[in-house]
């Protein structure tokens, strides 16, 4: 069995972080995403990997390269020119960092910077043929495409891009589409009518959040994770600041009450780490503008934390004053 070697430092316990910078504010209309890669620097995030034992590289931001002229016949899209490029830019430097043994941590920005990051993820995987898995942690399933979304925000397209639904004419194909039994929504409580039909059709592992209520948040994940496993899979792990209920986590655009509480969010992490599996992950739609004090970005950081080796008994304690 081959392992990548992100999996096999993780049997040493150090593994190479590439920090990627996805300043990316058009996939929706409320701006502040774009501070979202700083305020995770200033929570600390290089340092507390750096305190587990993992070696940290900052690639710094990843820059909108000059845009190319593209079109939608949906009137809705906004900002499609400037989503495009930035899915090529992240798409190249989660390559990039993968192929130099790397484990890259998008820190976003909006979730359309999803669109890029998983390409990237997925050129790789079939780079060195194995399958591609992908966890979204997440309130919305994001599973519109360009042509039927009614808002126009592309941050809500990405699982469909990744699963290979066709609308996507203005992107670059993306490469090595997941079937759709490789993805699980986890946590989703707000799914439009639309996305609700098109999920129907496939295979997609749905955990809403009354899945989690009535079988509990370990077995569903678990479940997931040794299919995995048994297939020698590379996971993918999106993870949304509104799979978190907005009382502990208010520093976003799209709150949905009812997310996971502090403690179920850790334990998630934790058997994530435990895992072994995990190859990249996406920080996405921190919004510092409505955070109070970086109580959210610090939340994340501690997220990561867990998701890297940090035990609970090795917690600090925390006070947002």
């Amino acid at each position: 069995m081959t392992q990548s070697p992100p999996e096999a430092a993780a049997r040493t316990g150090k593994i190479a972080c590439h920090l990627i910078g996805a300043p990316v504010d058009t996939g929706q209309r409320r701006p502040g995403c774009l501070m979202g890669p700083a305020a995770y620097r200033v929570a600390g995030i290089a340092g507390m990997l750096a305190d587990l034992g993992h070696q940290v590289t900052d690639r710094g931001d990843v820059a909108l390269p000059p845009l190319r002229e593209v079109t939608c016949p949906n009137p809705a899209v906004h900002s499609l020119a400037e989503t495009v490029g930035w899915t090529e830019a992240l798409s190249a430097a989660g390559r990039a960092a993968l192929a130099e043994g790397g484990f890259p941590i998008f820190l976003g920005g909006d979730h359309s910077l999803s669109l890029g990051s998983v390409a990237g993820v997925a050129a790789h995987a079939q780079a060195v043929g194995r399958p591609l898995f992908l966890l979204w942690l997440d309130a919305h399933s994001d599973y519109h495409t360009p042509l039927t979304t009614k808002s126009g925000n592309l941050h809500g397209t990405p699982v469909a891009y990744i699963a290979g639904r066709p609308g996507f004419d203005a992107f670059p194909p993306f490469p090595a589409p997941l079937p759709t039994g490789n993805i699980s929504l986890y946590g989703i409580r707000s799914v439009d009518p639309a996305e609700h039909a098109a999920l129907q059709e496939g295979e997609i592992d749905i955990n809403d959040m009354r899945v989690l209520d009535e079988f509990g948040i370990v077995a569903p994940l678990r479940e997931f994770l040794d299919v995995v496993k048994s297939r020698n899979g590379l996971l993918h792990v999106s993870l949304d600041v509104d799979f978190l209920d907005p009382s502990i986590a208010p520093a976003v655009g799209t709150t949905v009450p009812g997310g996971t509480t502090f403690r179920e969010a850790h334990l998630v992490m934790e058997l994530l780490h435990e895992s072994g599996l995990v190859t990249s992950l996406d920080l996405v739609e921190l919004n510092p503008f409505l955070d109070e004090r970086g109580r959210t970005a610090r939340l994340m950081v501690d997220l990561v934390a867990s998701l890297m080796g940090r035990k609970v008994f090795d917690r600090p304690t925390r006070a947002f004053v």
